[in-house]
């Protein structure tokens, strides 16, 4: 038996990337899903790759009114919601002295009110579904680097969202809410970012130990798995949990002296 079959799930920002990897294994389990994201190209060959009456909606999160429509839409195509995977973020480098209001709303908007919008229009279908919600933050929600502020900002107050619903929500709704907090992920947009920011072509063979104990970083399949799991019934009645998908301890950690 397929961990997900028959659920339907909205995965944001599910066109390249992590979101694109949760996709493809949730439709492995027998899910239909509707994707979404900014890129039409890559999405409309993932939705003919996927299948199964797989939707797409290309949209953008920063504005207000997508959120509610993108649920309605979700529900008009496949007549139900049973979990929404909250994916979607804005990843950009800011600090203290280069980011200005515009930046910091920008990130907040996309990376904290959408998937506050989301869960909000989200809840009536949930809560008869019984369904979940599952929100990919970082671990750069603990405190971030410096060259991430508003970035790591913006994944602390989802995790505070998550926190809070994942308390709430199972007793006024039945609907659970937790989330994954990927460590350093090996995406396509991060093999762009790194190469733009002066980093060689080779740079993921050449990792220095104390980032990647075991000399590799994440895969997004890898975080795919994870959120199966947050959005199956071997879950049973987990809410208000954030998973932190890191290769070394966060507390306590002694890290090779350079």
């Amino acid at each position: 038996m397929k961990q997900l079959q028959d659920k339907v799930l909205l995965v944001t920002g599910s066109t390249i990337g992590i979101g694109s990897a949760i996709a493809r294994r949730c439709a492995a389990e027998g899910a239909r899903i509707m994707l979404h994201g900014l890129e039409r190209e890559e999405g409309l060959a993932l939705q003919a790759e996927l299948g199964n009456g797989t939707q797409l909606v290309i949209s953008n999160l920063s504005e207000v009114a997508s959120a509610p429509a993108l649920i309605a839409a979700t529900v008009e195509a496949f007549g139900k919601l049973d979990g929404l995977v909250n994916n979607a973020a804005l990843v950009a480098s800011g600090h203290i002295e280069n980011s200005d209001a515009a930046f910091f709303d920008r990130m907040m908007s996309v990376n904290v009110r959408a998937p506050y919008l989301l869960i909000q229009a989200a809840l009536p279908h949930l809560q008869k579904s019984h369904g979940c919600v599952v929100n990919i933050g970082s671990v750069n929600a603990y405190s971030g680097e410096e060259n991430l502020l508003p970035y790591s900002i913006s994944k602390g107050a989802l995790m505070t969202l998550s926190r809070n619903l994942g308390d709430t929500l199972p007793r006024s709704h039945g609907v659970r809410v937790n989330q994954i907090n990927p460590g350093w992920v090996l995406t396509e947009s991060e093999q762009k970012r790194k190469h733009e920011q002066g980093m060689a072509a080779d740079w993921p063979a050449h990792l220095p130990v104390q980032f990647a104990p075991f000399r590799r970083i994440f895969k997004p399949e890898e975080i795919a798995h994870a959120v199966v799991y947050f959005l199956g019934e071997a879950c049973g009645p987990i809410s208000g949990q954030v998973l932190d998908i890191e290769q070394y301890p966060f507390i306590g950690r002694n890290p090779p002296k350079l």
